[in-house]
């Protein structure tokens, strides 16, 4: 099926056979993925073969390059099964942009300058021509926190925020003092899975800090708080998660 390009910063269209009608509810969220694999070519051709069943709207190459593999008004397969703010069927409701990158298994390089340069640019139309609220600018890891780790506790986020891209504040200073971590239960930890919920995490209150918690807790580092990412919730994870659920976007 061949169409046109939805973003003017589209080099080339390359499309994948991977998708299909968006269902209920708006578009309203961006998700930022790493390929994970060896180069480019073969993320290129897993993304567009249709027996893998995995695809995504954009994919940015190491120069900043960018192909556009499936229209936006169709519903690409990038998020899978993922959450976030209660909606199960996140590809529905979201534009998946693949950045080609070797990802954790590949040692976790640097994003060429370049590259985080286009992703940027294209984060910036896509949230434009969408009203994509800043909150609704996630990792891959953020809707699906037990089985993704993409795009990294490397990826420059606050370069994003600089640009005007998503929802970002200030990590709080790593210290020592009370943390939690799996194995602990009681009453303060249904207070951090209330937390967690309420910024939009995927996270039941359960009040035992179990694996899908320390899940949670990780991916929240990987994206909010990059100076440790160890799955333990000490008192700079818990500032960070209180500081940015005050400073939500209004709705």
């Amino acid at each position: 099926m061949s169409f046109s390009a939805d973003s003017p910063l589209v080099h080339e269209v390359v499309p994948s056979p991977n998708h299909g009608e968006r269902k209920d509810g708006p578009l309203d969220m961006l998700i930022l993925h790493y390929t994970g694999m060896a180069n480019a070519q073969v993320a290129l051709e897993r993304l567009c073969e249709a027996a893998a069943q995995v695809s995504a709207h954009y994919l940015v190459f190491e120069d900043g390059r960018i192909a556009q593999l499936v229209p936006e008004t169709r519903r690409a397969w990038h998020a899978g099964l993922g959450s976030w703010k209660g909606e199960g069927d996140v590809n529905s409701r979201s534009i998946g942009i693949e950045i080609v990158h070797p990802g954790h298994i590949g040692g976790l390089p640097p994003y060429p300058a370049e590259q985080i340069e286009a992703v940027i640019a294209l984060s910036k139309d896509i949230v434009t021509r969408h009203a994509i609220p800043a909150n609704r600018v996630l990792a891959h890891s953020d809707v699906a926190p037990e089985r993704k780790e993409d795009p990294g506790e490397n990826f420059p986020w606050d370069s994003f925020a600089k640009a005007g891209i998503g929802h970002l504040v200030t990590p709080a200073p790593i210290r020592d003092g009370r943390f939690f971590a799996q194995g602990d239960s009681g009453q303060p930890i249904e207070a951090l899975q209330e937390m967690f919920s309420l910024y939009g995490y995927d996270q039941p209150v359960t009040g035992q800090f179990d694996t899908r918690t320390q899940a949670v807790v990780t991916a929240f580092q990987r994206h909010f708080r990059q100076a440790r990412v160890d799955g333990v919730a000490d008192a700079s994870t818990i500032t960070t998660l209180r500081d940015l659920i005050a400073a939500q976007p209004p709705g």
